[in-house]
């Protein structure tokens, strides 16, 4: 037995079970995730992650149950402003693609004060992009609302709510990014207690601030969006304390409080393609929003209530891949490219078979989801029809939603930004209104549409994936 193989056997000797060091992680223990079982690490990393993003889908689910009590237009109007808020997240992820590839390859390479710079550059620069979208949204609002189809009565209601999340923007934004860091970092567990705290304060007053509680009156849909606000602030107040404090992997003191032209120039190059792709992602999304909405608002209603379910069952997938492209940036950092590449394939085939199982479950039980949210018949039809017909290809999509954020995480995000330009703007809309429109399917062709991409972006993902090219990727 050689020393390497000796060492690597006493090491994994002396480590603690698996529960003893999920525990520890729990409680901010450091990890090591460029040495050890790849698919502990990746376990380690993802439950946190997880639990993360189940927060974020569990909040989603029960803004539009609160939402939908007060009908079909008021849900039109949440759905129509979330296609748009399209746009600020666009800002967000590519900026937080960037800051987790530049973090976590700093950390691979052990060099912590260097990271704790690039998140000092991330902050300034999503605090510049946040303030021309507020006013943008808070003076528009209403024109947004009719720019997307929405009817007189959907703009009537759903103005203040939007001009409130679009004046807020910069919440949104600071989770994403220093949450961000914390992946990248691999401090999962603080980037979950951030959005943890954010979205149960925001559960939590929902009901009070669209309904009246006492003295306090019911606010309707603009309650939501205070609420909405509100415990996202206190969310990003939690996050700089974290940072502040000390203890973590980022150091964030006076010393990284400095312009540094070399790193912002690395974190534009990673995150404008970053931004761009996902931008002509989910860009597409509000198209496909215009589409559904020509077949009027139960329409709209039903589709945005089953891409809220949806979104429950994919966040959590959305974690193991997070969980994919931690791994990826840190054992590239360490010069590990082949165990970077087998944790890709691990979380894609653990991805896999949990998708599979929330197909089934959304094939059997299509129609008593969307009745959770409302009764009326003309939403659940549609809804039912978009739960069912999108998770015909989830086992396929496990792996290109894996593949997609593993790339990220090197470093690669213009690959990520043609998959998305080909499966999404040449494939699927024009697929979509084919089917929908000539071929007669009418909202059903649409919903096809969606599946078919979502089988194509896994084949292309996968293909590219197999070249290799993303180990060495600079960053």
């Amino acid at each position: 037995m050689s020393r390497y193989e000796s060492s690597t056997a006493t090491e994994v000797a002396a480590r603690p079970g698996f529960w003893a060091e999920l525990r520890a992680t729990f409680r901010g223990t450091h990890q090591d995730f460029t040495t050890g079982g790849l698919g502990r690490a990746v376990a380690l990393l993802a439950i946190p992650m997880i639990l993360e993003m189940l927060m974020q889908s569990v909040f989603g689910v029960v803004d539009i149950f609160f939402v939908g009590r007060l009908g079909p237009e008021a849900v039109a109007a949440v759905g129509l402003t979330e296609s748009m808020l399209i746009l600020v997240l666009a800002v967000g992820m590519g900026l937080s693609m960037a800051a987790t590839a530049v973090v976590a390859r700093r950390i691979g390479e052990k060099e912590p004060e260097e990271a704790g710079v690039a998140t000092f550059q991330v902050i300034v620069a999503g605090g510049a992009v946040s303030l021309p979208i507020a006013v943008l949204g808070v003076v528009f609002a209403p024109e947004m609302l009719a720019l997307m189809g929405a009817s007189e009565a959907v703009v009537e209601i759903g103005a203040p709510y939007c001009a409130i999340i679009f004046g807020s923007n910069a919440t949104i934004l600071f989770l994403f990014l220093i949450n961000a860091v914390f992946r990248g970092a691999g401090d999962a567990v603080l980037a979950m207690k951030a959005l943890w705290l954010a979205n149960l304060l925001n559960i939590a007053l929902d009901p009070i601030l669209i309904f009246g509680l006492g003295p306090i009156p019911a606010f309707g849909i603009t309650g939501a969006a205070v609420a909405t606000a509100i415990g996202r602030g206190l969310g990003v107040a939690y996050q700089f304390w974290a940072l502040r404090r000390g203890g973590g992997r980022v150091p964030f003191g006076r010393a990284q409080f400095h312009f540094d032209p070399a790193t912002m120039r690395r974190l534009v190059q990673v995150g404008v393609p970053g931004m761009v792709q996902y931008l002509v992602g989910t860009a597409s999304w509000m198209v496909m929003y215009r589409l559904v909405a020509n077949f009027g608002s139960d329409a709209v209603a039903g589709y945005t209530i089953a891409i809220r379910i949806l979104v429950f069952a994919l966040l959590p997938s959305w974690g193991m891949g997070a969980a994919a492209a931690t791994l990826v940036g840190q054992n590239l950092g360490a010069r590990k490219p082949e165990r970077a590449e087998r944790s890709v394939w691990i979380s894609s085939f653990s991805n896999m078979v949990f998708l599979g199982l929330v197909a089934v479950g959304m094939l059997v039980y299509a129609e008593p989801l969307i009745r959770l949210f409302t009764d009326a018949p003309g939403p659940v039809a549609f809804g039912t029809a978009c739960l069912r017909i999108v998770s015909y290809t989830y086992v396929l999509f496990a792996f290109g939603m894996v593949i997609v954020q593993a790339f990220n995480g090197a470093g690669d995000t213009r690959t990520p930004t043609w998959i998305n330009f080909v499966c999404y703007w040449l494939l699927q809309l024009p697929l979509a209104y084919l089917l929908a429109h000539p071929a007669g399917m009418g909202a059903d062709g649409l919903f096809t549409g969606i599946a078919i991409a979502q089988a194509v972006v896994a084949f292309v993902s996968i293909a590219l994936f197999r070249r290799g090219t993303w180990k060495t990727k600079a960053v």
